[in-house]
């Protein structure tokens, strides 16, 4: 299970009502801030998440709409919170942007509060835990240094307590060992197997990232099966040949990408100042029906469905 929190979710220019692009992914322990907007240190405190383990800054691209609040970021945690060190992953050319921002204009020669890591994508896992990883892919954006990113919890076969109790399994360790996928040996003697007692392979939830884009074909199956896919839908098709010269979606476009690669909840984000919310919602309601226009503060969870 993921949590998923919009801090920002307008495009290029913040409005009234939207900050400029920033997200929060939540899996236990472990908080990830996607882009990083002008603002997004006040949508943290506004939201009441805090900085708390906001250790991990992941980088969609290096325009300033999405790395700008870095600044505004590191200056907080020097004056005000304790942090023991900073990780930011980007495509390699976005890092030297982020280095030239926080070393150059921030820091100034100073030294960091905290070991700053500037971390590249590769287009591979970068992170793992226990239970779930989060890999990069490529996204074409005006350059080639734009990367989504993939939040996949591993899989599991249920533990089956009416299979348990026919084998006359007691209750505590047993099973816990059998659920883990670990045979036992009962106080009786007996060998215990753990496919005798598991169901079948049942896929982790995965939620997919992408920032802006230019084109859909690539992502179809990077985004294959995703219980969420969070995108941008910069315009309406009746300005897909703007969308096309700036290298950006329509709301059309990714209702299409969620429909082919048969994704089951889509989040729209990075909403131009120009069209109005429904507006928006109506073009890709009308190809993928189980569509959001996210607003900032906006917060879901995000599970398989068993």
């Amino acid at each position: 299970m993921f949590e998923l929190i919009f801090l920002g979710t307008s495009a290029s220019a913040p409005s009234p009502r939207r900050s400029l692009p920033a997200q929060v992914v939540k899996h236990d322990e472990h908080r990830f801030l996607i882009d990083c907007g002008e603002g997004t240190q006040r949508q943290i405190l506004t939201s009441g998440i805090g900085f708390k383990r906001l250790n991990r800054i992941l980088i969609t691209h290096s325009h300033l709409d999405h790395i700008l609040g870095l600044a505004g970021l590191l200056s907080t945690l020097m004056r005000w919170e304790t942090m023991e060190e900073l990780e930011i992953y980007a495509g390699p050319i976005s890092l030297e942007r982020i280095h030239d921002l926080l070393f150059g204009v921030v820091l100034r020669g100073a030294n960091p509060p905290m070991p700053i890591h500037l971390r590249p994508l590769n287009g591979r896992v970068f992170f793992e835990a226990e239970d779930f990883s989060v890999s990069a892919f490529p996204v074409f954006h005006r350059g080639a240094d734009s990367y989504g990113f993939v939040f996949q919890e591993k899989g599991r076969r249920p533990f089956l307590p009416e299979k348990a109790e026919e084998l006359g399994i007691p209750p505590g360790p047993w099973r816990r060992e059998l659920a883990a996928g670990q045979p036992v040996t009962l106080p009786d003697g007996r060998r215990v197997e753990p496919q005798w007692v598991l169901g079948e392979y049942r896929p982790g939830t995965k939620l997919v990232h992408v920032g802006d884009a230019g084109e859909v074909e690539s992502l179809v199956e990077v985004c294959r099966d995703a219980d969420a896919l969070v995108i941008e839908a910069t315009y309406l098709e009746q300005e897909a040949e703007m969308a096309r010269q700036f290298s950006h979606l329509t709301a059309r476009q990714a209702a299409e990408l969620a429909l082919r690669s048969g994704v089951r909840r889509l989040f729209l984000t990075h909403i131009s100042r120009r069209y109005r919310e429904k507006d928006v919602f109506a073009e890709a309601q009308a190809i993928f029906e189980n569509v959001t226009v996210a607003r900032d503060f906006d917060v879901f969870v995000i599970k398989r469905e068993e």
